[in-house]
């Protein structure tokens, strides 16, 4: 498995907007996405308007292939007009029971 964490901080007053983009992702592409496994988002508490999320696929080569898709590519787009700087990405093996 494959996958990245990502930490991303919207905007002020863009908070539901970008929730809204992240959920509509998962249920018009999420199930129409090759090898895609599950998401997961964190609000942290510590940091408002910051949170950090975790993207799974079943390979490297599924992952890459929906990072260059150019349906992608618009969504990523609309979504990063919510946020006050590019995510941070931070993608790897997914090393399970570990």
């Amino acid at each position: 498995m494959f996958g990245t964490v990502f930490r991303i901080k919207a905007k002020p007053g863009h908070e539901e907007a970008m929730t809204e983009r992240l959920e509509r992702w998962r249920e018009e592409r999420g199930s129409k996405v090759q090898g895609y496994v599950a998401s997961y988002m964190f609000k942290l508490r510590r940091q408002p308007g910051e949170y950090i999320g975790v993207a799974v696929f079943d390979s490297e080569e599924n992952y890459r292939k929906n990072a260059e898709n150019p349906e992608q590519d618009r969504w990523y787009r609309e979504f990063r007009e919510h946020l006050e700087a590019d995510p941070e990405w931070n993608d790897g093996d997914i090393l399970e029971n570990v």
